[in-house]
């Protein structure tokens, strides 16, 4: 099997690793959802800000970003429009479609994309070492991620395999990414730039729009602030390791 499948299979299913713990902590109060939320929102806001932008000004220029960023943004306020509007309820009932879990696995399926791309696009390169390392790096980052879409979900009373199941495909995307954009490498060194801004932007929309006010809407507004931080240092420093 050719090296680029290995090394991008490998990087997806990181998602599924990081996933199998919330099978073990799939219970909590809603203090601990608001602290899920918190870290969440700090892992996604490290990933976008210092991984996602910066790597997407590195590659194109200020206006490419902008327009990814904007694009983001604008695509998942259409798809909240789109999504029955049932609000997390504050009383432990069963919320059976809850519009934050879908913008939440949206944004970081959208993240996923092209950063398979960016796997496919490295062992494409031609440079020697650097398809291993991009894999190596967003598959150690894939984790947490994983680890957060599925805990969400069966916080929300999603079926355990359901959530699971949910969390890896979101990883795979990767996977199918970056087959694309190792056989079209050429087409998606171009295109890679908008999509990593345009992730960002959907990200900093869940972000600000969502998991922040809704971890401080019950009290554990201070709670959730340094679970924030944790999961944005926590990330960070996943991100300045690689």
């Amino acid at each position: 099997m050719p090296d680029f499948l290995v090394g991008s299979a490998l990087a997806a299913a990181a998602t599924a690793i990081g996933a199998l713990p919330a099978l073990i902590f799939r219970r909590g109060t809603h203090r601990f959802r608001d602290l899920l939320l918190g870290l969440c929102a700090g892992v996604m806001m490290a990933a976008a800000v210092f991984e996602l932008i910066p790597r997407s000004l590195g590659m194109s220029d200020f206006i490419v970003v902008v327009l990814g960023v904007s694009g983001g943004m604008l695509f998942l306020s259409l798809l909240e429009t789109t999504i029955p509007h049932h609000h997390l309820d504050h009383e432990g009932k069963n919320v059976r479609v809850d519009r934050k879990a879908v913008l939440i696995v949206s944004a970081i399926a959208l993240h996923n994309l092209p950063e398979g791309l960016s796997v496919g696009v490295s062992y494409g390169s031609g440079v020697e070492g650097l398809g291993p390392l991009i894999a190596l790096s967003i598959g150690f980052q894939n984790m947490p991620e994983g680890f957060l879409v599925a805990i969400y979900l069966i916080q929300q009373r999603v079926k355990l395999f359901i959530a699971f199941l949910v969390a890896v495909l979101t990883g795979f995307v990767e996977f199918f990414a970056a087959i694309a954009g190792y056989l079209l490498t050429g087409f998606f060194v171009t295109a890679v730039p908008f999509g990593l801004a345009f992730a960002a932007g959907s990200m900093l929309y869940v972000i600000y729009k969502e998991l922040i006010p809704e971890s401080h809407g019950d009290g554990n507004a201070l709670q959730a602030t340094y679970s924030f931080m944790a999961g944005l240092i926590g990330m960070l420093w996943l991100i300045n390791w690689f």
